[in-house]
């Protein structure tokens, strides 16, 4: 397969074959907190059920995270594949596609990749903790908000295709917009600390592995790595708006990285500067001893492609490109 890959239109619309021997789930991380001086209050949990009296001091388990794994029944490769989402969302960024496709877990396990789906730290199923616990306010995203920061288009989310400012050639599924959005959680700017945290205690309990990292996914997948470089044994930073370290690139030097980018980005205020930020970290990579790549997606001739790349029109494509380069690092057959 060159890297172009080979999938077709037809293609990208029909179910990929998956057998599977074993779906699981388990959480892991997290720690203890104790809350005082709370008056105790009294709750009605169901409408005309008996009030129940909640004591809301004692100790709380929060900072856990969710993660789901699914074992083919031909496995392929000898490491598993770890998928780790970007900010604001969960593992169903994996999952499926807006417009209810296959999305990129389906293509790993089809592979023959053991795949290790997360919620991050206060997403999804990983659950939430008491504002007394998180004091600070969690960010949320108004519809209009990633329609252009994730570059499907310019101007404000529109319902009315006529009226819609779509990029020309964008091969986000734009029908499937409000779909993308029903899959948005708050998202809170002060725990990276404990997804790393999380994050870690995953690797050290399910690798080595490859890591696969997408936006905001991108600090925690390097520091990560960084942290324990003998377990996580390749890197894939797909448009990664978060960083590793600096000064601790060194640890990365035998470390396979690719960073890939979608297209429209010299188009977009922000994503210039995020781009030259990550290269510059690469270099730093380089430098080291790294094998690192890069792959501009538009400079192979692939085009239209958004921030979310494992959920356009020609995500299994995609998906594509980086089975074919962990095949040339060894990683997968």
């Amino acid at each position: 397969m060159s890297i172009l890959g080979t999938w077709s239109a037809q293609a990208q619309n029909k179910k990929l074959p998956m057998q599977v021997s074993e779906i699981g789930s388990f959480h892991i991380g997290g720690k203890l907190v104790e809350i005082s001086g709370k008056p105790v209050k009294e709750v009605v949990f169901s409408p005309g059920s008996a009030p129940a009296k909640i004591d809301p001091n004692g100790n709380y388990l929060v900072e856990q995270m969710y993660v789901q794994y699914f074992i083919p029944q031909k496995v392929q490769h000898r490491l598993p594949i770890l998928l780790w989402h970007g900010g604001g969302l969960t593992g169903v960024t994996y999952e499926t596609t807006p417009d209810g496709r296959d999305g990129w877990m389906q293509y790993f396990i089809s592979k023959g990749w053991k795949t290790y789906v997360s919620d991050a730290v206060e997403r999804g199923r990983s659950g939430w903790a008491s504002p007394d616990i998180w004091p600070t306010e969690p960010q949320f995203l108004p519809i209009d908000n990633p329609w252009n920061r994730f570059r499907m288009g310019s101007g404000l989310w529109n319902d009315d295709p006529a009226k819609r400012q779509q990029f020309a050639g964008s091969q986000f599924p734009a029908e499937g917009y409000l779909n993308f959005m029903r899959q948005v959680v708050p998202r809170w700017t002060t725990t990276d600390a404990a997804t790393i945290a999380a994050y870690t205690q995953l690797v050290e309990k399910v690798c080595p592995c490859v890591v696969l990292v997408h936006s905001q996914g991108g600090q925690f997948g390097q520091k990560v790595a960084q942290a324990r470089p003998d377990l996580v044994k390749a890197l894939i930073l797909v448009e990664p708006a978060g960083f590793g370290d600096p000064s601790k690139a060194e640890a990365l030097k035998n470390t396979p990285i690719l960073t890939i980018y979608g297209d429209y980005i010299d188009q977009d205020s922000r994503w210039p500067s995020i781009r030259k930020t990550q290269l510059e970290l690469n270099q730093k990579y380089i430098n080291a001893g790294a094998s690192v790549d890069v792959i501009n997606l538009p400079e192979i001739g692939i085009k239209g492609n958004s921030h979310m790349m494992m959920m356009d029109k020609n995500n299994l494509q995609i998906a594509g490109i980086i089975d074919e380069w962990l095949k040339k690092k060894g990683f997968a057959k």
